[in-house]
C-alpha cells in the first residue's frame, strides 16, 4: 500500500484518522480569537444564529486548511522522521483520500458562507489563496513562520465581518495579535525540525539564525502580542476585566517563553500545545465576562 493509492483496510476508522489528520484539537487556538472578532464587532455577544455559522465556516476553513497543508506537503512529511507518521505518508488516508476531504471542505465553507453577510463570500477567495500558498512559503522564505500567523489571523477579520457586514481597521489588530503569537510559536516549534530543514534546503528561521536567535524572535513576537492586546483594549474602552486576562496572557507568554531554550527543547509540545490552548481560552474568557458586565 502506497500512501498515494493504498486506502485503509477499515473504513470505520476514517472518522478518527480525519479528525488526527486535521487536528481538530489544534481548533482551539484560532476559534477563540475568531469568537473575539465577533464580539469585539458590536461590544456585544451576537445571536446564536450567526455564531453558529461563523463556527461553521471556522471548522470548515480550518478543515481546509490543514488539508491542503498535509496534500502539498506529504512528500516532504514522508522524508521527515517527525512527520513521518502523518496519515498520508503512514498511508492510514490515501492522497485521493486527502483530496477528496478538502473538496467537501471548500463546499462546506462555501454552503456556510451563504448564510454570512455577501462580502463575506466577496472576500472568501483571499482567505483560500493564502491556504494554498502557506504551504509553499517554507521551500523559499524564513519568515513562513508569520505568513502561517498571518493566514489564521484572518479569522477574526472574517467574523467582524460576519457580524457587520463591513470591513474595518479595529479587527487588523486582532489579526496582529495572532500573527505575532502563532508566528512565535511556530518558531519554537521549528526548532524540532532545524535539521531535516536544513539538509533539505527548507527555509525557517531557526535554520537561517540558529535557535538562540530564533528564539529571542519568538519573545519579541510575543511582546508585540501582548502590545496589540493592550491597544485592542483602549480602543475597545474595555474594563478591568479584560486587562486582567491580558495580564494572564502575558504570563503564559513568558512561562511559555522560559520552558523552552537553545540547551533544552523538551518541553516543546507543552509550550506548543498546551499552553496555547490555555492562552486562547484565557483569553476569549475573560474578554467575554468583560462585555457581558460592562
Amino acid at each position: 500500500m502506497t500512501a498515494t493509492t493504498g486506502t485503509p483496510a477499515n473504513y470505520s476508522s476514517l472518522p478518527t484518522q480525519f479528525a488526527r489528520f486535521v487536528k481538530l484539537e489544534h481548533s482551539v487556538f484560532a476559534l477563540p480569537f475568531a469568537y473575539a472578532g465577533a464580539f469585539l464587532a458590536g461590544k456585544e455577544i451576537p445571536g446564536a444564529a450567526v455564531m453558529l455559522w461563523i463556527t461553521l465556516v471556522m471548522v470548515a476553513a480550518r478543515s481546509l486548511a490543514m488539508g491542503l497543508n498535509r496534500v502539498i506537503d506529504h512528500e516532504i512529511d514522508a522524508r521527515n522522521p517527525r512527520t513521518a507518521g502523518r496519515e498520508i505518508p503512514a498511508g492510514t488516508i490515501s492522497l485521493v483520500q486527502a483530496m477528496v476531504f478538502c473538496m467537501v471542505s471548500l463546499t462546506a465553507l462555501t454552503l456556510a458562507l451563504a448564510r454570512l453577510p455577501r462580502l463575506t463570500w466577496y472576500l472568501s477567495p483571499i482567505v483560500i489563496a493564502a491556504f494554498v500558498i502557506y504551504p509553499y512559503t517554507k521551500r523559499f522564505t524564513s519568515i513562513c513562520h508569520v505568513f502561517l500567523g498571518a493566514t489564521i489571523g484572518l479569522a477574526p477579520i472574517g467574523a467582524w465581518v460576519a457580524v457587520t457586514g463591513e470591513l474595518a481597521w479595529q479587527p487588523f489588530l486582532l489579526m496582529g495579535v495572532v500573527t505575532f503569537w502563532i508566528g512565535g510559536f511556530d518558531i519554537i516549534y521549528a526548532c524540532l525540525d532545524i535539521d531535516f530543514d536544513t539538509g533539505e534546503g527548507l527555509h525557517s528561521l531557526p535554520a537561517a539564525l540558529g535557535v538562540e536567535s530564533a528564539l529571542w524572535i519568538t519573545r519579541i513576537f510575543h511582546l508585540l502580542a501582548v502590545a496589540l492586546l493592550v491597544i485592542i483594549g483602549l480602543v475597545s474602552d474595555l474594563g478591568l476585566l479584560y486587562y486582567a486576562g491580558v495580564a494572564i496572557v502575558a504570563g503564559l507568554l513568558a512561562y511559555e517563553n522560559a520552558i523552552v531554550s537553545a540547551r533544552d527543547m523538551s518541553r516543546v509540545n507543552t509550550a506548543f500545545m498546551t499552553m496555547n490552548g490555555i492562552i486562547s481560552v484565557v483569553y476569549i474568557v475573560f474578554l467575554t465576562a468583560d462585555l457581558l458586565l460592562a
